[in-house]
């Protein structure tokens, strides 16, 4: 489920200098390794800014709706929002469709793990299966399984899914729905995002409901 087991630091603000010693990483010491780790520790700071930059790439991707996948995602934070969702839920909501520029066929799995390690399990779990609950909606005019997600019928998170979907995900194509601006979202992402990675405290079971 997670990475091995390192001790994460949140970053303190200070940026790194200089390069390690070692060009095979078996040779490397324990002050190299600091070194990366304080590097490691600017970069992650940065995400929430790059979650954000890489949100407004979907407006380019997956043509043929009425609204781009960015103005889906955003449709569906908002109403997210507007059900009174916390942030957990509304970013959630707001990357859930982040993996279709380089994960088309596993979005939602890609999606999944950038939230993995900063929210609680059932928001990763139903980030995760959103795309075989999503097709309840859609796999029948193709040829498929509308009911393929009975198998996690009796899954604890089942329902969550089922109705992060209903009322979020598949009724999130409208052009005349007011939709709030990315911009708007910033807070609640740099909230998530900036959280210390694999905090026991928030990456366990939550409160199990989505509003």
């Amino acid at each position: 489920m997670t990475e091995p087991a390192l001790t994460r630091h949140a970053f303190d603000g200070t940026m790194p200098t200089g390069v390690v010693g070692f060009t095979a990483m078996a040779d490397g010491t324990t002050e190299d390794y600091a070194l990366l780790e304080r590097y490691e520790q600017a970069y992650v700071a940065g995400l929430p800014d790059r979650i954000l930059t890489t949100l407004t790439h979907l407006d380019g991707s997956l043509g043929g709706y009425r609204i781009s996948r960015l103005a889906h995602s955003l449709q569906s934070a908002t109403r997210a929002r507007r059900d009174g969702a916390g942030a957990d839920w509304v970013v959630a909501a707001l990357v859930h469709d982040i993996g279709d520029e380089l994960a088309p066929y596993n979005h939602s799995e890609l999606a999944a793990a950038v939230l993995q390690p900063y929210v609680p399990e059932e928001v990763h779990w139903v980030v995760l299966h959103h795309g075989v609950f999503q097709s309840y909606y859609y796999a029948h005019h193709l040829g498929g399984d509308r009911n393929a997600r009975d198998r996690f019928r009796d899954h604890r998170w089942a329902g969550l899914c089922e109705e992060f979907c209903a009322r979020w995900d598949q009724c999130s194509f409208d052009p005349d729905y007011p939709t709030d601006d990315l911009a708007t979202f910033a807070a609640e992402v740099r909230e998530v995002f900036g959280r210390v990675a694999w905090d026991s405290a928030v990456v366990g079971v939550g409160g199990e409901r989505l509003y």
